[in-house]
């Protein structure tokens, strides 16, 4: 059985809680891991993507959305 998230989203303040990086680090990582999945500008990045990109297990990342 699959455990479920709250969300399945990744925002800046979520990147910056799992990665320790700084604010604007973490705008850059998100915006890279849109072009790298053709997305536009403004589009939201998944958990998927997310741990697809930075090769972090999607357990270890749920734990910080919640």
């Amino acid at each position: 059985m699959k455990i479920l998230p709250n969300r399945i989203i990744v925002y800046t303040k979520d990147v910056v809680n799992i990665t320790g990086k700084k604010e604007r680090t973490a705008r850059n990582l998100l915006a890279r891991i849109r072009k790298a999945n053709n997305k536009l500008k403004g589009d939201l990045v998944t958990i998927e993507e997310f741990c697809a990109f930075t090769r972090l297990r999607p357990e270890h990342v749920i734990t910080f959305l919640k």
